[in-house]
Formats: C-alpha cells, sequence, structure tokens
C-alpha cells in the first residue's frame, strides 16, 4: 500500500511540473516578441525599443521580495540600454551607427504604449512611479537611443543578435518610419542576419536570388520530383522540354500566390506538401510502369503548378524584406529557383548517367531507382495525410468559388501553351523517343 501512495505520489509530482513546464513554455511563447520602431529623421534616426526583462539575464535588478526594487534600478536599466546597443545594431551605408544619447525606463506588462510611435516616445521620456510593482521577469525595458547620420536618404540596415541561443523563437517587430514615404513593418530574428529596412531595387534582387537558391537547394522533395522527371529522359530535346515545362507551371502558381490568388485557409499549405509527395509517388511509377513523354509533358505541368504553391510559402515569409521593390523581389526569387535548378540538374545529369552505366544499367535499374524514390514519398505523403485530417475543409462560399475559377482558366490556359508547345518542339511524335522513355535504354 505505501508503495502505490509513493507511486501515485510521484505521478502527481510529474504531472504538476508537466504543467508548470508547460504553462511557462506557451507564456514565453506568447511574449518573445521585442517591439520597435526606426524612425528617420534629417540629421538623427531614432530607435525605439521595448524589450521583455527576462532577456537580461546578465543584467543584476535590485528586488524587494517578489518585485522589482524600482526606485533602485537606474543603474541596471541603463546596463540594460548597453545590452540592447549592442545587440541590436543600426546601419547607414554599411556603417554601423553609434548612439548619443539614449533614455530608458521600466515598464509594466500590461503596458500598451507600443502601438504608436509618438505614444511610444513619450512613455519612454515619462518617469516610472517609484510604487510601482513590476515582478521579476515580467515587465520591460523600454528604450529610446538617438544615432546622428549623414543623409536621410542612405541605404539604412538593422540586425539583431539578441539572444541567439533561443533562435527563431524570439522576434523582433520593426515598424519603419522613413523621413518620406509609407510605414513598412518586418519581423527579424537572431537568423535574418542584416535586413535592408529602405532596400535599393539591386539589394532587393540579390537578395531574393539568393533566397530562391537556397530555398529549392534545401526543398529536398522539390529535389526528388525533379530526380524523377530525369530518370528515364534521354536526349536534350526530352530533358528540356519537361524541365521548361515544371519551370512554366511552377512559376504561375507562384506569381499568382504572391499577389494572393491562391486558396486560402489553415488546410491548404498542408494540402500542398500532401499533393507535393504524391507528385513524387506518381512520377516515381510512372517511370517503372514505362513513361510516354508527351503524357509526361502535361502531367509535369499540373504537377508543376503544385510545386509552385510550395515554393511560395517561402517567398511569403520573406516579402517583408522587399521594401517598395515587391515586383523585382518575385521574379529574383524565381530567378534564384531557376538558377538553382540549373546548379541541381548540371551535378544530377551527369551523376545520374554514371549510375544508370556503371552501377544499375538498363531497365532494372531504372526500376530499382525509382523504387527507392517512391518508398520514401510515399512515407512522406502518408505523414502528411495524417496532419492534413485534422483541418476542416473550406466551405462553398462566394470566395471560394471566385478562386476555383480562377485557378480553372489558369489552369486551362497552361494546358493549352503545354500542347501548344509539345507540338512545336514535336515532343512524343517519334517512336524512339517514346520506345526510349518506356525501356529506360
Amino acid at each position: 500500500m505505501n508503495r502505490c501512495r509513493m507511486c501515485l505520489a510521484r505521478c502527481i509530482t510529474l504531472l504538476a511540473m508537466l504543467c508548470a513546464s508547460s504553462a511557462w513554455s506557451h507564456e514565453f511563447k506568447l511574449d518573445a516578441v521585442m517591439n520597435a520602431f526606426v524612425k528617420v529623421g534629417p540629421t538623427q534616426a531614432d530607435l525605439v525599443i521595448r524589450a521583455p526583462l527576462y532577456l537580461f539575464k546578465s543584467v543584476k535588478f535590485p528586488v524587494k521580495g517578489p518585485e522589482i526594487d524600482v526606485p533602485g534600478s537606474s543603474a541596471a536599466t541603463q546596463r540594460a540600454v548597453g545590452a540592447i546597443e549592442q545587440s541590436v545594431t543600426i546601419f547607414e551605408d554599411g556603417l554601423p551607427l553609434r548612439a548619443s544619447a539614449a533614455t530608458a525606463r521600466l515598464s509594466l506588462p500590461s503596458d500598451k504604449s507600443f502601438r504608436d510611435y509618438l505614444q511610444a516616445v513619450d512613455h519612454v521620456a515619462e518617469p516610472v512611479d517609484a510604487d510601482t510593482g513590476i515582478y521579476i521577469d515580467q515587465g520591460y525595458v523600454d528604450a529610446h537611443i538617438v544615432y546622428p547620420i549623414h543623409s536621410p536618404g542612405a541605404v539604412f540596415k538593422i540586425r539583431t543578435t539578441a539572444a541567439p541561443e533561443l533562435g527563431d523563437y524570439l522576434k523582433l517587430s520593426v515598424r519603419y518610419l522613413p523621413l518620406t514615404g509609407d510605414t513598412t513593418a518586418m519581423m527579424l530574428t537572431s537568423t535574418s542576419g542584416t535586413v535592408a529596412l529602405n532596400p535599393t531595387w539591386l539589394d532587393a534582387a540579390s537578395g531574393f536570388i539568393i533566397l530562391g537558391m537556397a530555398h529549392i537547394l534545401t526543398g529536398f522533395d522539390h529535389l526528388l520530383f525533379l530526380l524523377c522527371l530525369v530518370i528515364p529522359l534521354r536526349g536534350w530535346r526530352q530533358i528540356l522540354a519537361i524541365v521548361t515545362t515544371f519551370t512554366l507551371a511552377h512559376s504561375l502558381t507562384l506569381l499568382g500566390s504572391a499577389f494572393h490568388l491562391a486558396p486560402t485557409g489553415a488546410w491548404f499549405p498542408p494540402f500542398v506538401e500532401m499533393m507535393i509527395a504524391a507528385s513524387i509517388v506518381y512520377m516515381a511509377l510512372d517511370n517503372i510502369v514505362g513513361a510516354d513523354v508527351r503524357r509526361r509533358v502535361v502531367v509535369t505541368g499540373l504537377f508543376g503548378l503544385i510545386h509552385g504553391f510550395g515554393f511560395s510559402y517561402g517567398l511569403q515569409e520573406n516579402l517583408q524584406f522587399a521594401g517598395k521593390h515587391l515586383l523585382v523581389s518575385l521574379f529574383s526569387f524565381n530567378i534564384g529557383i531557376e538558377l538553382g535548378q540549373v546548379l541541381v540538374l548540371a551535378v544530377m545529369l551527369p551523376a545520374l548517367a554514371l549510375v544508370r552505366r556503371y552501377v544499375l544499367p538498363g531497365k532494372a535499374g531504372m526500376i530499382i531507382l525509382s523504387a527507392l524514390v517512391a518508398h520514401t514519398a510515399w512515407h512522406w505523403m502518408t505523414e502528411r495525410a495524417d496532419v492534413l485530417w485534422r483541418y476542416d475543409w473550406p466551405r462553398i462560399d462566394r470566395d471560394n468559388l471566385v478562386t476555383f475559377a480562377v485557378w480553372i482558366v489558369a489552369l486551362v490556359a497552361a494546358g493549352a501553351a503545354i500542347r501548344y508547345y509539345g507540338k512545336r518542339w514535336r515532343i512524343g511524335d517519334n517512336a524512339r523517343g517514346a520506345a526510349t522513355l518506356a525501356s529506360g535504354d
């Protein structure tokens, strides 16, 4: 009996610890944001920033019981400002700015002053009441830091290195107020690197080209689909036709999604991820049973539309860094994807030729290679399907019907373009080309 009681007590203690841990984790995630304004004037840039107290572990605030000793915290608050200056850096034309003045104060977690720039500035300038009760690690450090600048027309950038051990969990929400023009907003983390607040078109283009290349080079499902496309192909005409069709198709949905023409709802991203895995399974099985060139061009175009939605998710998360150059960023991202695709094919095609010649020759080799890919993609598909079934399917309303109609028209237009393209290049017209695909020789 005593042993049972001891086990029960341990279970209750463990459950309490887990609940406490979950509650703390939930609270941390809700509060893991630093809010900031960057305002550029004729001769100075102002950074007004709010950071949670728990970030300043190296700054020892004086305490009285469970609360911070607010009247005795002036020195600690200034040390916290110094930590902010070290971890959040503003650049003018590539050079880090040096602060000429800084003021700061402590604030309650319930304070709402950072909804507006002027309100935040006025709030930081006000001294905190001596009798304010701020519990340890549950308030904010609010700071106003002034930087002299040479020109308001310079390129300004920002970088945060605050709490790098937290990675993407800690975010810096920045609202940029230029001397002229509209306010822009963006969300950074310590992994974002140095980000332009007012990027030039060249900054936007180069940044999004690199982003597009990185997206496809790290997208293993896209790479496997590309591998399945070219496994049975022979000759530059077939490869060019299939790869170009895939490029045109995913470019269409990528650009359409950027202009908010994609279906909305929590169900759609997991649906796209499941369909991408299904496209790999289909292509791998098609390789095994023997593919027809003309059919493959059409199917590649259809699946390319799905992959374009997948590419768009990597784009949407970063369009905040485009500034005024939305179209430049869109096309640059797409160019980056195509450049990455060319690099992949430049490595993949010679390696595939060596494998087919020395490791897995003939049709049997193509079947084995495709079966391995199908096995991997099948597991991805079932795992993603399990995630999809947890979401509610969309309701049939006017907005969804309009979106559906738009994409039906796009599909018809894409199909007509693919058909015309196939005839123009005479893809699949000769028996030898079809036989080559089917035999794998």
